[in-house]
């Protein structure tokens, strides 16, 4: 659990980026940060590593204060991905991805499993691409390679600061559901910073919208779309995202027949045709499933994953 008491920074120049935070983020849950360009999400964020210092007030890590740990032995502990990446380029991936594990003194079999185990997760295949160097991936090859090297050295807390946002659309959503996939897998603390209300709503438990260097609203991406707390945060998410997700959400699992899948699926539960989208998307979540056989009395229609669901909730037109 992280926990940020009564946390105000002012900076320099006299700039107050954060002012009087509270705000208490559980073990093994995936919260994003979300406001516009310096409304203080990115410096409350770089408190729990301690690359930010408060000017007043404290940051705990499960009960312990972070200003009284050695900063280098605190980052050792906590993952950390960036926009721009920032593998070495003169090292291959196997080496970048291994960093951490070399620095906490593992030993080479028990890192390598490790290594090889995060790289099937992100869709590489470690064979093909530990020998490699950065500069023969993509852009999104190599930030699927910042993952793996954040979750490497095995943390309990895992920093991700825009992580997919200088990506390609496809790209980008397909690190979006492998976070999902992950987070379910290893049950991580994470803390998400983005600008893109889309990527909030479709990754986070928990959404922190702040302004000007203060908390507007928590809650999850049902909540928010549900109640919003004022008209800045109304705004913020957009009238028209908050219509189109109720609306969409409120639909049942027919009505999205032209994109279900038809190929049989390695973990799925059987749900009739009738239930909601938004229940859909529950179910998926709280079951830990792949997708859902859905039957409309004796006929199958075909099965959904959330993916499909997520996007049909996320966009103005049924998924093709």
């Amino acid at each position: 659990m992280i926990q940020f008491d009564k946390v105000t920074k002012v900076f320099k120049d006299g700039t107050e980026a954060l002012k009087d935070i509270s705000l208490t983020i559980p073990a093994e849950s995936l919260v994003v940060l979300i406001g516009p360009s310096g409304c203080g999400k990115t410096t409350l964020m770089k408190m729990i590593n301690r690359l930010e210092v408060p000017t007043s007030g404290e940051v705990y890590v499960d009960g312990k204060a972070v200003s009284s740990v050695d900063a280098v032995e605190l980052r050792k502990t906590i993952g950390y991905v960036i926009q721009r990446i920032g593998l070495f380029p003169h090292m291959s991936i196997e080496r970048n991805a291994s960093l951490v594990p070399n620095l906490k003194g593992w030993t080479k079999a028990k890192t390598t499993e490790r290594v090889y185990e995060l790289m099937q997760m992100v869709g590489l295949d470690p064979q093909e691409y530990l020998s490699k160097y950065p500069l023969e991936l993509s852009g999104g090859q190599q930030q699927r390679i910042g993952v793996v090297r954040a979750l490497a050295g095995n943390p309990a807390i895992v920093l991700m600061d825009e992580p997919f946002s200088a990506l390609d659309p496809i790209s980008r959503e397909q690190l979006q559901m492998e976070m999902k996939n992950i987070q379910k897998k290893l049950k991580k603390t994470i803390v998400f910073v983005t600008h893109d209300m889309d990527e909030a709503l479709k990754i986070a438990d928990t959404i922190v919208i702040m302004r000007n260097g203060q908390i507007e609203q928590i809650g999850t991406p049902t909540e928010l779309i549900e109640s919003p707390i004022n008209q800045f945060v109304q705004d913020f998410i957009g009238i028209e995202r908050i219509n189109r997700k109720r609306s969409v959400g409120k639909r049942e699992l027919q009505d999205l027949i032209p994109s279900f899948k038809r190929s049989e699926q390695s973990s799925y539960l059987t749900v009739e045709a009738n239930i909601l989208v938004e229940e859909a998307i529950n179910l998926l979540e709280n079951e830990g499933i792949e997708s859902l056989l859905v039957k409309k009395g004796i006929e199958e229609l075909g099965f959904v994953n959330q993916s499909t669901l997520l996007r049909a909730m996320l966009t103005k037109e049924e998924v093709s």
